[in-house]
């Protein structure tokens, strides 16, 4: 490998795993603003297999432009080999985290052995874990930051007109379906820790990890639907999302909230009948939210589980992994 290049995860067509790439990529040149990382561990995400796969499950119109060949991934962990002269703040040697231009492109991304960062997107890596359990954090803990704690910013919510509005979570009863995955097993955590009774819905082999994490009461959905045990919660996150949450509604007191993570909610009019507030967001990326994120992650207030781990060339079989379902917290690829 020649210092103008290095080895990386490439898409050069839409399809499944098989379709991902390791090979040799140009190494990113650092422009004004960025920050160049030599990555040592990944987190993989939902929107990498989605545009692994072409954003098929979007409307026709919300699907982006795609210049192949182009790398994978948002979330890494790493070392700062080089920093452009108008960034302050990160300096060669850095040990630094971050989630990398979501939720737009970018000519740099986070499947490679280095990447070229927004300043603004990065934040010191907590000294209290290690690059893995870093890489496995940014997407997953900003998602259930930015739904459950503060937003963060100001730009459009392209999933609603209005913007999204985190709610007091303190002395409320708060539902996580799809708890011990990635942004669910964050989300336990979070709400708890600013004084949420937490309920945790998940199958039952899960019930031990999140009790650990807090959990107040578990509820396996492989005996029994949530909605026919749970009652007067205040908020429901649905990290599941799509057509179904619409039965989450039969959880909620007068007054409550649902907040999906992932498009499909379609019944707003029983929504306003029960005086429910229905309310999504992008998440997006945020590095004074991670920096803040990395006192707690640091102290062990905040763990991340880490479901299984796979060197960078076989991406594939880390997104057959995911695929598979069943996961207990991230999935991480190492970069040696």
């Amino acid at each position: 490998m020649s210092i103008d290049t290095m080895k990386a995860i490439r898409l050069h067509e839409f399809g499944g795993p098989e379709v991902l790439r390791y090979e040799e990529a140009p190494l990113p040149e650092l422009k004004p603003g960025e920050v160049l990382v030599r990555v040592h561990a990944v987190g993989i995400n939902p929107p990498d297999w989605y545009l692994r796969e072409g954003y098929k499950d979007l409307p026709p119109e919300w699907r982006p432009s795609v210049p192949f060949p182009i790398i994978l991934g948002t979330d890494v962990s790493g070392v700062v080999e080089a920093v452009a002269t108008d960034v302050q703040g990160f300096s060669v040697g850095d040990e630094v985290y971050g989630m990398v231009r979501f939720p737009s492109f970018g000519e740099s991304a986070a499947y490679a052995e280095y990447v070229a960062a927004p300043a603004s997107d990065l934040a010191i890596k907590p000294a209290g874990i290690d690059h893995v359990h870093a890489a496995g954090a940014p997407m997953a803990v900003l998602t259930a930051w930015q739904f459950l704690i503060e937003l963060g910013h100001n730009e459009p919510n392209p999933l609603q007109p209005e913007m999204h509005r985190p709610l007091p979570l303190n002395g409320k009863t708060v539902l996580i379906n799809g708890a011990a995955g990635g942004v669910g097993h964050f989300a336990v955590q979070l709400a708890k820790w600013k004084g949420a009774h937490v309920i945790a819905v998940a199958s039952g082999k899960h019930e031990s990890f999140l009790r650990e994490l807090g959990a107040d009461e578990f509820i396996d959905y492989t005996k029994s639907p949530p909605e026919d045990i749970a009652n007067d919660v205040d908020l429901v996150l649905d990290t599941l999302g799509g057509p179904t949450t619409s039965r989450f509604l039969r959880t909620l007191k007068r007054g409550g909230a649902l907040f999906p993570v992932f498009l499909g909610f379609s019944d707003a009019e029983e929504a306003a009948k029960l005086g429910v507030t229905v309310s999504m967001t992008q998440v997006r990326s945020n590095g004074p939210q991670l920096a803040e994120l990395g006192g707690l992650l640091n102290d062990g207030t905040v763990r991340v589980a880490i479901d299984s781990m796979f060197p960078l060339a076989n991406a594939r079989m880390a997104h057959e992994r995911a695929s598979s379902g069943h996961i207990q917290g991230k999935i991480v690829l190492t970069v040696e």
